[in-house]
């Protein structure tokens, strides 16, 4: 997308501009997530989520309609602005379930959020362009020539849409406030005179609860769980954001030099592994183990991606000499790779895939982990926004 922009001159500033493509949406959501979390402690966790669906449904079509950068820059830091109130869903889960299932209740989370992320990327190096890629099909609609990434985001925006109707129509509030419990002695004790006030001016005893402030939930426990918290996403950011740039370089550059298809393709096969991981394996894990230690396991898991991933462009810059500058990862299975390179190829895949793997399994254990840990160490229900 970022290399049809004029704001390209040479192959190599591709990655810089894309970095900061997916930068404005990051920094906006994580300003934005400050403010949406205690507006749902206020409000009701409903509206918020209404609010911010409606505003990625209509942002991420917009992002679909860019024709340059400034706009693509633009639509995608409102979208971050309105995906904030993601940490909202969080304390939704928490509020519903119980001890009994918070583990699989939770873990629903990071499956919905890897599939997603899996199934987004794999929909939108498939479809990119789709004109061009498959001109058969969609070669005489003009609109297509116009907004050749328009196609990916009306088809990423159904399932904005589906969740938007589910809020509408089914969707409950969660968010309430227990009122407080009056001092049982103080009751016991205390009589009644003439003088005694009808209606207490007490916040306790009118059950109300005092709001907390941010800064009042900052334990030295949740300060930890919140650093934890930091590193581990921005590991996952950079690898989620990172690869589909290192996939798309050219080998001489230090990637894989991929095409939008075969992006989506590796991305796709991994996610095989998310449904068996967050539905079977982590709930059994985190019975047996515990959320602490899950999330330090995960956590180590994941380190390998980041120190093997680079090696991955030496056996890619190999295939490319011995093709002799064939473009042999333009399609997902090269008709000339038995003859030339099959074993190197077939180790490249083999390789790609199972450090995906192992990514994508960190990631679970980690990310599942850590909103246990937010979860539990939220004062109450009340605060669960606040701290997500």
């Amino acid at each position: 997308m970022v290399e049809g922009f004029d704001v390209v001159k040479n192959p190599q500033d591709v990655s810089f501009y894309a970095g900061l493509l997916l930068t404005s949406y990051s920094i906006c959501q994580a300003i934005t997530t400050m403010y949406w979390g205690p507006l749902s402690d206020r409000i009701g966790r409903r509206p918020t989520l209404l609010m911010g669906l409606t505003g990625d449904l209509a942002t991420f079509v917009l992002f679909g309609l860019s024709k340059s950068y400034k706009w693509a820059i633009i639509t995608r830091s409102l979208n971050g602005f309105f995906a904030g109130n993601s940490a909202v869903v969080k304390s939704v889960v928490a509020e519903i379930a119980d001890d009994t299932n918070r583990p699989r209740m939770m873990a629903l989370l990071p499956l919905m959020w890897n599939i997603g992320a899996v199934a987004g990327a794999a929909v939108g190096g498939l479809l990119a362009d789709p004109a061009n890629q498959y001109p058969s099909i969609f070669g005489r609609f003009e609109i297509l020539h116009t907004y050749p990434y328009l196609l990916p985001c009306l088809v990423g925006s159904l399932t904005t849409t589906f969740g938007l109707i589910v809020g509408l129509f089914k969707l409950k509030e969660t968010l309430v406030i227990e009122p407080a419990v009056p001092d049982v002695a103080a009751r016991e004790i205390g009589v009644a005179t003439e003088s005694t006030p009808l209606v207490s001016s007490d916040p306790q005893q009118l059950g109300e609860q005092p709001a907390q402030s941010m800064l009042s939930l900052l334990t030295p426990t949740s300060k930890y769980v919140m650093a934890t918290n930091l590193l581990m996403c921005l590991a996952i950011a950079m690898g989620d954001q990172i690869y589909p740039i290192f996939a798309a370089s050219a080998p001489a550059d230090g990637g894989l030099g991929f095409s939008t298809r075969g992006i989506g393709i590796s991305l796709s096969i991994s996610s095989v592994a998310v449904l068996y991981l967050q539905l079977i394996a982590y709930p059994k894990l985190v019975q047996k183990y515990g959320a602490l230690t899950c999330c330090q396991m995960g956590l180590k898991i994941m380190t390998p991606f980041f120190f093997a991933m680079p090696f991955l462009s030496l056996l890619s810059s190999s295939i490319e000499s011995m093709l002799a500058g064939k473009t042999f990862v333009r399609l997902p299975m090269p008709a000339d790779w038995v003859s030339f390179a099959g074993f190197e190829y077939c180790m490249l895949w083999i390789l790609l895939i199972g450090l995906l793997l192992v990514r994508i399994t960190g990631n679970v254990l980690a990310f599942t982990s850590l909103n246990l840990l937010v979860s539990n160490i939220a004062p109450s229900k009340a605060t669960l926004g606040t701290m997500n």
